[in-house]
């Protein structure tokens, strides 16, 4: 089965009603519940707990929308996904401390 991305207005590759261009394909998971989502203020929107970063040396903690592969910190830093080489949005870095500690 296809890992799901929880988020508000979501298209099929995990874009959402905040950020949604054509870079913007990555879900992230928080450390508290453990699920994949669009962006931090879809989880903030959604759930009952604020986001929780989870370290960068947890493995497979972002997948790629458009192909849903699970990839490591170090992967996502490259630019795009080690699997489908869909292109991810570098403003992402600006979050940086908000996903990953």
């Amino acid at each position: 089965a296809m890992l799901k991305i929880l988020g508000l207005d979501l298209d099929e590759v995990g874009r959402c009603s905040h950020y949604h261009g054509s870079n913007d394909i990555v879900a992230l998971k928080c450390g508290s519940c453990q699920a994949f989502y669009a962006c931090y203020r879809c989880h903030d929107a959604i759930c009952d707990h604020s986001f929780k970063a989870l370290d960068k040396t947890k493995s497979k903690i972002i997948l790629c929308g458009a192909c849903r592969t699970l990839i490591d910190w170090q992967d996502y830093h490259k630019g795009g996904c080690p699997s489908c080489h869909h292109s991810f949005n570098p403003k992402c870095s600006r979050h940086s401390e908000i996903y990953f500690n």
